[in-house]
């Protein structure tokens, strides 16, 4: 494939960089009236100025050529955090919240993640399936080329595999990368967090070793709600701890809507990364910045919620990489990462440059891909949008109906306006 005459090539990184922190994070590589080539396995051959290219490959014949006159290339969007496989929509929950209504109250009413948790066990294998593949559409539709994917509407054994499961079907079915995540997500009614996590670890954890020894289920992200009258702390250590036994990497949510030290928590473990964050110390902050943990930001939650943003500029400041994601739950029904992106830039601070390195290579980086996705350089997937927009920042200024025309996923157009 050769896509040509690209008014912007919005390449983000030229330099193999595996993440952008502090004043790199607001530094986007682009090259004006830029081609980039994508070899017969996907993956990007070369990518240049239109002159500098057509004197290498000018006499090449290519399967699929696309012309972008007047159009900007980006590299297709990653979503650093999203609960997609669930059924049994909240919007009832929406009205109470908009009566005054706290996630936690919500929650200790049996409404909130206990609510979807009955109505994705009562739900059939191919039920499931059939939202999942809708929902992925649309934010293939949306830009989104690589997703992370979490389990943790089961709170059991058979329910978790189940999720799990499917999410391993689907990725042979929709053109996006997905990323699974085993989620320790509640409490189930009736339990406490002493023996939830007793079962999480002596039965939960090991049959998920089972499937993935079996090759039936290939989850490579441990993850926890580390919250104040959910998994606190301690309970959360031990979680995340039993999940690196088994090889999977800590990315799990944390200092939400209390403080609970997850980020301290987190840097001591080597988290691979941390959610939310709206509740973060200044030491966490710190902890942070030493490995580099990667801060996942998600500003719907705090939107629908009405909570204090996340500090993602006292974040940047200290050198933490800050990647955004979608947060798709039915909390926050949002599958939209230029959406995403805008109010991250108009509630949160950030510049545009830094929402767009956020949902790219950082977010690629939270899931342990950025070798492989979030930027335009050889040798990455060939995964691009391309926007009928004189400059690329309209992906973000036109929040809602981003003029994306075109979707490719390792070089095939998957989708087109």
């Amino acid at each position: 494939m050769r896509i040509k005459n690209a008014s912007q090539l919005v390449a983000v990184c030229n330099k193999g960089e595996t993440y952008k922190a502090g004043k790199d994070q607001n530094n986007v590589v682009t090259i004006q009236n830029g081609t980039v080539i994508v070899d017969n396995n996907g993956k990007i051959l070369d990518l240049g100025t239109n002159e500098e290219m057509e004197s290498k490959y000018g006499d090449h014949n290519f399967q699929t050529e696309l012309d972008a006159t007047g159009m900007c290339v980006l590299p297709g969007l990653c979503d650093a955090h999203t609960h997609p496989v669930w059924s049994g929509d909240r919007v009832h929950e929406f009205a109470m919240k908009l009566a005054g209504a706290t996630y936690m109250e919500i929650h200790e009413k049996g409404g909130g993640i206990g609510f979807t948790v009955k109505c994705t066990k009562e739900s059939t294998h191919q039920e499931l399936q059939n939202l999942l593949l809708k929902r992925l559409w649309r934010m293939i539709k949306f830009g989104t080329t690589l997703v992370e994917a979490k389990s943790g509407y089961g709170l059991e054994t058979e329910t978790e595999i189940k999720m799990l499961k499917i999410l391993e079907t689907v990725k042979k079915q929709v053109p996006v990368d997905i990323v699974t995540t085993f989620l320790a997500h509640s409490i189930p009614s009736g339990s406490d967090a002493a023996r939830a996590t007793e079962d999480i670890i002596q039965n939960q954890l090991p049959a998920i070793k089972e499937r993935i020894e079996k090759g039936e289920i290939k989850p490579k992200l441990i993850d926890v709600f580390c919250e104040k009258g959910v998994f606190e702390t301690e309970h959360a250590r031990r979680i995340l701890e039993s999940g690196k036994e088994l090889g999977l990497e800590i990315n799990f949510h944390g200092d939400e809507i209390a403080y609970t030290g997850s980020a301290e928590l987190g840097g001591s473990l080597g988290a691979l990364a941390i959610s939310h964050l709206e509740k973060i110390s200044d030491e966490g902050i710190s902890a942070l910045a030493v490995r580099p943990t990667v801060a996942v930001l998600l500003p719907t939650t705090a939107y629908v919620l009405r909570l204090a943003v996340p500090p993602a500029r006292k974040l940047i400041q200290n050198n933490v990489p800050v990647a955004l994601g979608t947060d798709f739950n039915p909390n926050a029904h949002c599958l939209s990462m230029p959406f995403v992106m805008n109010l991250a830039c108009v509630t949160m601070g950030m510049t545009l440059n830094e929402a767009l390195v956020a949902s790219t290579i950082n977010a690629a980086a939270s899931m342990n891909c950025s070798k492989t996705h979030g930027s335009l350089e050889v040798g990455k997937f060939g995964d691009f949008i391309i926007l009928d927009a004189p400059c690329w920042e309209h992906l973000i200024y036109q929040m809602v109906d981003p003029p994306i025309t075109s979707v490719i996923k390792k070089g095939v157009v998957v989708y087109c306006e």
